[in-house]
């Protein structure tokens, strides 16, 4: 599912960024539903209601505008009797959740001044504009709705309650880089590193993508700065593979993408400048050719020079990294910068 993507479908890790998808899927069975899988453009009337007076169109199971494919009912069934709280009444009633994707804050607080829609708050509906389950706080969040994010919360809508991908409602607003909503999620006690049973964290996203500006604010709030905990910290069974690979790494990810800004905030909340999966100096478990520390993968992906110097102010140990594995690489995927490379050989000069 692209970033980005508005909030029936939910944001998910793409291919080459968020954690590998390589690794294991997040916790449920439709955990790794895409939205281009699903339908080509679920948000086309949604986006007309914003102004129009707001009473959003039936479901497409209820009324479609156009006929569904054997495989797509389906799906919706399958989704529908899952995950939502109501099945067989989910298109009764979603003013609730369409006022949360369009900010309407003014039909939020008439809505629930009802009982009815109070003990709804926190239902997973399959509603008009979107098929996986979400919850108004979780719609309003992605669409970057900070008022309606805060009524919501005021309400009693619970906090960390995941979607059917194990998203966190602040997880959503972090993709979306919607930093406003974070801030209120944050300081209203939602858990900075998302949920275990999503495979990327916010911190990781923000890393990557480079808001150095959310970034702060999870910091601030105690996010783990040291690895994407989901996959790595958690994993308890002695049965379960070590994961050889950095790129569970926020500070791996962060220099991937030469997001300097990023990499100083992790360095500066503790992130551990040696940090490999199995510990700062064991690499028997890394693939051939791949990086085993965050130094090394800083020369590798041809990071600049204030990257080096960072590592070494903050104490990296320059021995993990072999210089003629860089220098004469076969491979033709090694792009060291030269200045780069220089200084690092001059700092590791002077601990020899």
């Amino acid at each position: 599912m692209a970033e980005g993507s508005p909030p029936g479908g939910g944001a998910a890790p793409s291919g080459g960024g968020e954690a590998a998808g390589a690794l294991s899927a997040p916790g449920g069975p439709a955990g790794n539903v895409r939205r281009g899988e699903l339908r080509g453009d679920p948000w086309g009337e949604a986006r007309n209601l914003r102004g129009s007076g707001l009473r959003a169109p039936a479901c497409p199971s209820a009324q479609p505008s156009a006929p569904l494919s054997s495989a797509g009912r389906n799906l919706k069934e399958w989704l529908r009797e899952q995950f939502c709280d109501h099945p067989l009444e989910h298109c009764e009633d979603t003013r609730l959740h369409d006022a949360a994707y369009v900010g309407d804050l003014p039909t939020l607080k008439s809505l629930l001044e009802e009982e009815s829609f109070q003990s709804r708050i926190n239902e997973k509906s399959v509603w008009c504009c979107g098929w996986l389950p979400c919850t108004p706080l979780r719609i309003a969040a992605t669409a970057g709705h900070g008022p309606c994010v805060d009524f919501l919360l005021q309400k009693g809508a619970e906090i960390d309650l995941v979607d059917v991908k194990g998203q966190t409602a602040l997880y959503v607003a972090v993709v979306n880089g919607h930093l406003e909503c974070a801030k209120i999620l944050l300081e209203a006690g939602a858990d900075p590193n998302g949920s275990r049973h999503h495979r990327s964290t916010p911190v990781y996203h923000a890393a990557r993508v480079g808001r150095a500006d959310i970034l702060q604010e999870l910091i601030r709030y105690g996010a783990d700065v040291d690895v994407n905990h989901h996959l790595a910290s958690r994993v308890s069974s002695p049965s379960l593979r070590p994961l050889t690979t950095l790129v569970v790494c926020p500070l791996y990810i962060s220099a991937a993408y030469h997001n300097l800004q990023c990499f100083r905030l992790l360095l500066q909340a503790g992130a551990n400048p040696d940090f490999n999966c199995r510990g700062p100096i064991n690499i028997q478990g890394f693939s051939r050719g791949s990086p085993v520390c965050v130094m090394d993968a800083v020369l590798r992906h041809g990071c600049e020079a204030a990257f080096i110097h960072l590592l070494i102010d903050f104490g990296a140990n320059l021995n993990l990294v072999k210089v003629e594995a860089l220098e004469f690489d076969s491979t033709g995927r090694v792009k060291v910068n030269p200045e780069a490379l220089q200084v690092f050989k001059e700092a590791r000069g002077k601990w020899l």
